[in-house]
Order: C-alpha cells, then structure tokens, then sequence
C-alpha cells in the first residue's frame, strides 16, 4: 500500500463516467490526492469497484455519496451492507429518523454518517417548487443541521456559505462539516449557486472541501490540485472557529 504525502481536507469528487476513468485520473494525481468522493452517477459505472481499488491497492480514503432516502428499515439494511466495504464517509439525508436508522446499520464500523442538510445547487425557488416549508435557506439548513446532530449524524454536509453557522451550533462540537460548492476564485461555477474558495471555505470552519470539475476538467489535474492544496495551507485558510 502506498503512503500518501497529501492533505485529505481536499476531497476530489470522481464525476466521471465510469471506473476505467475514475482510475486513470487516480493515477494522474497520484500521491497529490488521498481522499475522493463516487457518486450515485458512478454507481452503475462501476463505483463500488473503484472505491475497493482505490482502497485496497492505492490506500486512498473514500466518500461514498449515496444520499440515502428511503423507510428506516430499508436505509438501515442499506447502510449495513455498504459497511463492509471499508468506507470512510457516507451520505443519507438529513431526517432525523434517517440518520438514526443509518447509525444502526453501520453498527460499529468506522464509517462515518453525514446528513445532507439542503443540496448546494437549490436555491429558495427550488424549495418552494418542492414544497420546504418557508424560511430563508440558510436557516432551514442550520435547523436540519441541528436536527441530524441530535439524531446521531457524524457530520453534515453543507454549502461553504453557512459553514461558519454550523460551527457555532453547540451540536456541532466534534461533529464534521463538509462542503461541495468549492471553486477555485475565477473558475466556472457550474450547477452549484451557493459556493465559496478553498480558503475562505476552510477558514469558516469546514474540515473537508469537495472539489470535482475545476481538477478533473482542468488540462493537467495534478497542478490544478496541488494549487488548491497549496491555497488550504496559506494564510488565508487560517481558522479562527476552532
């Protein structure tokens, strides 16, 4: 197994087609990167399959981000299976009777659960096409953060925009806060509306960002990586929430 020399607060979400891709891209940020996040759109791509290599033969760390939703009975058996696959973090949503019932699956695996608390690429228009109760987004996301902090969730995922918000939460001491919508200052902001820069991000108090298009689009992936690392070690990423 090999040793990675990277900072696993950078998270590189593997939005590619399939495993073959998933892998090759792996390869080519090499010991830059020691944490990636498959998604339900890799699933049928072989994602499972990649995160066991990535586990096994590469000694990478591996967010499998599934966002459960489902009865309790079947997110617990959902959760149980998955397991056993030696994951590190794993996303349900953020009802409290889900997370509770995902915290029972894992029994007493090393996994940890994360509640989705509102998806980074939703807006208040979003919500109401949905039906979410009225209230400006960020406060509907520190209720659902709360929420999931008492049923047991290990950390939640939310926008970088109100991170610095859930630290404050007295639930959320100890708990982990991960952020998608990160992108680099000048790069496209793609579907996500509410993001923020790696620096500003981790200074509002967020343990590990999620990163995806700004390096696996970029012509070389490694270099746009190592500047994103090199941005979560300057002074601008100092952290005075913790």
């Amino acid at each position: 197994m090999l040793m990675s020399l990277a900072d696993d607060r950078l998270i590189v979400a593997m939005d590619v087609p399939n495993a073959i891709a998933g892998l090759k891209l792996a390869q080519e940020l090499g010991d830059a990167v020691s944490f990636y996040k498959i998604g339900l759109g890799m699933l049928t791509g072989g994602g499972l399959a990649l995160a066991n290599e990535l586990k096994a033969e590469l000694g990478k760390k591996i967010f499998l981000d599934m966002k459960l939703f489902d009865i309790g009975a079947t997110v617990e058996n959902a959760v149980r299976g998955l397991a056993q696959f030696d994951l590190d973090f794993l996303t349900v949503h953020g009802d409290p009777y889900v997370v509770r019932a995902a915290q029972e699956g894992k029994g007493d695996k090393g996994l940890k659960i994360l509640a989705v608390t509102i998806l980074t690429s939703l807006e208040r228009a979003d919500l109401d096409g949905a039906l979410i109760k009225e209230g400006a987004v960020k406060d509907l996301v520190l209720e659902r953060a709360g929420n999931a902090f008492h049923a047991g969730a290990d950390g939640v995922i939310a926008s970088p925009q109100e991170a610095a918000l859930i630290r404050a939460l007295p639930e959320a001491e100890g708990k982990l806060i991960v952020t998608p919508g990160v992108r680099p200052a000048g790069a496209d902001l793609g579907d996500q509306k509410r993001v923020a820069t790696p620096a500003n991000a981790i200074r509002d108090g967020v343990d590990h960002i999620v990163v995806g298009r700004p390096i696996w689009q970029a012509e070389n992936p490694r270099t746009a990586a190592e500047a994103i690392l090199a941005e979560l070690k300057s002074p601008q990423a100092a952290q005075p929430n913790h």
